[in-house]
């Protein structure tokens, strides 16, 4: 069976429910995060996940990312992978997008990138080596990350240019799946919060 990569976005920080573009800033879950790490681990472990028992686990460093996989069940599965760190916004790093349409009107992180951080080419060499290493054997991999390292890897894995990233938003405590289909790259599922209902 060809490789799958299953997508899990952390829970509810205080800075992704304001808004505020959180790369490197170690902001931990709120209650309301940790409660969406518990039900996201619950659906993981049932049908037809069942705990995905053969799957390669990783996680991003940062403790958001490291908290949900822990609270998710996975903890003792996992490696930390500083590729999937989330996007190093540099300058802009706390800002709210509107903040940033008051500096720079226009401004379009998927083409403009950001100052003083990680370039579009850097990001997408980073969704580029995930991808690579989820289709370098058979079997599943689960990763516990953020939204636009997440995003990045979903246009990435279909073959697109890093702007399609715009295109597929993901919500706090989301999975995603993304396999084949007629032996091409696919989406299966996508920002799926179902377990949060």
């Amino acid at each position: 069976m060809a490789p799958r990569i299953l997508l899990a976005r952390h829970g509810q920080t205080e800075w992704s429910l304001s808004g505020k573009h959180t790369g490197r800033t170690d902001v931990p879950l709120l209650e309301e995060g940790r409660n969406g790490a518990k039900l996201l681990g619950e659906r993981l472990h049932r049908a037809p996940f069942d705990g995905l028992p053969d799957a390669e686990v990783r996680t991003s460093p940062l403790a958001r990312a490291r908290e949900t996989c822990e609270i998710a069940g996975f903890g003792d599965r996992a490696t930390t992978w500083d590729a999937l760190m989330e996007w190093d916004y540099g300058s802009y790093e706390g800002m709210t997008p509107a903040d940033i349409q008051g500096v720079r009107p226009g401004w379009f992180i998927w083409r403009d990138g950001v100052p003083r951080g990680e370039t579009l080419e850097q990001i997408t060499a980073r969704a580029d080596e995930v991808v690579a290493w989820a289709r370098s054997a058979d079997r599943d991999v689960l990763v516990f990350a953020h939204g636009h390292i997440l995003r990045s890897i979903g246009a990435r894995w279909l073959g697109l240019g890093i702007d399609f990233a715009a295109r597929i938003r993901l919500n706090p405590t989301s999975v995603s799946t993304l396999g084949w289909a007629y032996g091409e790259p696919a989406i299966e599922s996508w920002n799926d919060t179902g377990h949060l209902a």
